[in-house]
């Protein structure tokens, strides 16, 4: 089960690096040309800030799949088990939820949003530590007492990424229709972040799927 974890993880890191990427750094041209989309791109792999939320991504994703198919905490230590699920899981959806607050803000407001609430990326950092916090907390005292800690939070990352992407996708409209500067970039990181965590959200599902029908198969007698 371990092994297609890890392969599913190299999937989602695939199609991360060649889907969603490209499909980011396409989304803030404007008007969108062969020549500007490849320095575009090419721009966007030697940055810092696309790797650091693509690390959290893949990193969140191999953790969940571990923890999806993991049963020691069964008999060993739940509430570590729960407090590493909620945490990874906080994280997400603490960038999920800045994301899409910051998609509605730029939407609503323009490129002055970016002035008053996101002058910087130490603001961002720090928003989105609050948010982890916030959720960190809700998850873990919501599921506490549940079995099934995984399952209920990849439900949850599902039913997030999909109202989040409902914010983010109007909001990219709009501001590519107002030509704002700064907007396009902030609703295209909406909507690529609410892609990739969907996508994350599959992973752990599918797994726990393939484990619970290999399950339901009697054991093999040895001879």
């Amino acid at each position: 089960m371990r092994k297609w974890g890890i392969v599913i993880s190299a999937f989602y890191a695939l199609i991360l690096l060649v889907l969603i990427l490209p499909a980011l750094a396409f989304s803030i041209l404007e008007p969108p040309t062969v020549g500007d989309f490849k320095r575009e791109l090419l721009e966007a792999y030697q940055k810092r800030f696309f790797w650091f939320p693509l690390g959290i991504f893949i990193s969140g994703q191999g953790l969940l799949l571990f923890l999806s198919v993991d049963t020691s905490f069964k008999r060993l230590k739940p509430r570590a088990h729960i407090a590493v699920s909620c945490t990874v899981a906080a994280l997400l959806m603490g960038i999920l939820t800045a994301a899409g607050v910051w998609s509605l803000g730029f939407g609503i407001v323009g490129d002055k949003f970016g002035d008053t609430f996101l002058p910087n990326a130490d603001v961002a950092v720090a928003t989105c530590g609050a948010l982890w916090l916030l959720w960190g907390i809700l998850f873990y005292f919501y599921f506490r007492d549940s079995s099934a800690v995984v399952t209920h939070l990849v439900s949850w990352l599902l039913r997030g990424s999909v109202l989040e992407l409902l914010v983010a996708v109007p909001c990219h409209i709009i501001v590519r229709r107002r030509h704002d500067c700064s907007a396009p970039i902030v609703t295209s990181f909406g909507i690529a972040t609410g892609l990739a965590i969907m996508l994350l959200s599959f992973g752990p599902s599918v797994l726990f799927l393939y484990k619970k029908r290999l399950d339901a198969y009697p054991p093999r007698l040895s001879a």
